[in-house]
């Protein structure tokens, strides 16, 4: 027996889990016709794990937007800090809806390299709902606007 092949020991998992959900009701968006800003901030602690961390070699996130409320959004995703400062930005442009199924899901966000260690930092993810300018919204307003997102974490096992 050759005890030494245990030193050549390398696993590679994948890692697929929901990122972020939220399904905002129309009439919770209330403004006043112009450009206004719903914000939310969640922890987001999967990094304070040493173990994961140093193994952690690529993450890819998929977002997925449906809107059928008759406004137009850019939706934020800030990746922050323990001291909430803002690491990235990751911005959809989200289109009003027309009456017909308005569901986009974006190219996915890989990060690697530089990207991936900022992303190692973040300790909070905030989403910020730019509302766009058209007809106010009000508490009568209908429709929802929902993000689905997902991670996919691709480890190192050596």
């Amino acid at each position: 027996m050759n005890f030494d092949q245990v030193n050549d020991f390398k696993i590679e998992p994948v890692f697929v889990a929901n990122l972020a959900y939220f399904n905002i009701p129309a009439n919770r968006l209330i403004d006043d016709g112009g450009t206004n800003v719903y914000p939310d901030v969640r922890d987001f602690d999967v990094f304070k794990e040493k173990f994961f961390t140093e193994r952690l070699k690529k993450a890819e996130f998929d977002f997925e937007v449906e809107n059928n409320i008759n406004r137009a959004f850019v939706l934020n995703m800030l990746l922050l800090n323990d001291q909430n400062e803002v690491l990235q930005t990751i911005s959809f442009t989200v289109p009003s809806y027309k009456g017909t199924p308005n569901v986009i899901k974006y190219p996915t966000e890989v990060f690697e390299n530089a990207r991936l260690d900022l992303l190692k930092q973040t300790q909070k993810i905030g989403f910020v709902v730019v509302i766009a300018s058209g007809p106010p919204l009000n508490s009568q307003s209908e429709g929802n606007l929902k993000l689905r997102s997902s991670a996919t974490a691709y480890l190192v096992i050596e």
